[in-house]
Formats: C-alpha cells, structure tokens, sequence
C-alpha cells in the first residue's frame, strides 16, 4: 500500500539527484537508509570529526602495507 509524505523543495531536489536510472523514490530513500558509513550519521559524528577518522583510518592503511610488504 503506498503513502503519500510531503518534503521541501530543497529534499526532493536532493533526492532527484541522488535518484539512479530505473529507481524509484521509495527506491532511493530505501537505499539511503540502508548506508552504514559514519560519514553518513551526522547526528553523531560532525564533518570534523568523521573527516579525523578517515584521516586515521587512511593512515592505518598505510601502515598496514609498509608493513604487509616488510614481510613480502
């Protein structure tokens, strides 16, 4: 059974955009839920924080392939 909401100009412009070939806006919204990045949940990291972990997460990275190719 489908429902109908009502959302801003602003959010159905951003969900157009993010919209792929042959989706639906139910297709969409799904899709955006269903994100898991911690960049995705700004309700508990900022933009300065998410973008310290990534800065970490990449520096981890690095370390872990100097270190994979010491053993090579």
């Amino acid at each position: 059974m489908a429902k109908t909401i009502a959302v801003s100009d602003d959010v159905y412009e951003m969900l157009s955009k993010t919209k792929m070939k042959g989706e639906s806006f139910s297709d969409v919204i799904k899709r955006l839920l269903k994100r898991q990045k911690i960049s995705d949940i700004p309700k508990i990291l900022d933009d300065s924080e998410a973008d310290k972990i990534k800065e970490l997460i990449e520096r981890q990275k690095e370390v872990d392939l100097a270190r994979l190719k010491g053993l090579l």
